[in-house]
């Protein structure tokens, strides 16, 4: 089923839900989320200092992660999720203390893959790291998404596909000795 618009009430959710696991410890909120810009701002104290005292960079990247990872996820279809896949930063300028913000906007969104770009900036605007994510597309285990389940109107149950021990596909019928799948495959012809 199509997803719907996201309410105040949903951001909450998502704010919350953030809280609930590493925005407890870095200091993230989200101010606006869509499926083609997300919005999350940071506080930067010593939660977030390296021991320089100016903001960490691998925070930076926490916060470049967590919103364009919202944002891919609002861009899946029903029953798939977006998880992490690389991400790379450059950090322009150093910060002591008070808000950074963070916006990411989907540069590639596909149905295995999604890439977004993150622009961190200061309380006057200057930018502080400019950041790429990678995000790959996956079936989402029940109850595991980032968005909160207000967010959809229903579920599709994820589909499985059947994989050996590495990955690759499984074939439905064994392979016949000789290597081909037909009846004659391996068999030796006699005029």
């Amino acid at each position: 089923m199509a997803k719907r618009p996201l309410t105040p009430r949903d951001l909450e959710a998502i704010n919350k839900r953030m809280g609930a696991v590493i925005g407890g410890s870095i200091p993230i909120r989200y101010e606006e989320v869509s499926k083609d810009r997300v919005v999350a701002t940071m506080q930067v104290d010593r939660r977030v200092h390296q021991p320089a005292g100016i903001l960490h960079g691998g925070a930076s990247l926490v916060l470049a992660e967590s919103v364009a990872s919202v944002g891919a996820g609002l861009n899946c279809a029903e029953g798939m999720t977006a998880r992490g896949q690389e991400i790379n930063a450059n950090h322009l300028r150093p910060v002591r203390q008070g808000v950074v913000r963070g916006v990411a906007t989907p540069v590639h969104v596909g149905r295995t893959s999604q890439v977004w770009a993150v622009e961190i900036r200061d309380d006057e605007g200057k930018l502080v790291c400019i950041s790429r994510c990678t995000l790959a597309v996956v079936a989402a285990p029940d109850g595991n998404e980032y968005l909160p389940p207000t967010a959809t109107t229903k579920r599709a149950p994820a589909k499985s596909a059947r994989r050996d021990g590495q990955g690759a596909r499984r074939r439905s019928t064994p392979r016949r000795a000789g290597g081909g799948s037909s009846p004659r495959a391996g068999r030796s012809r006699t005029p």
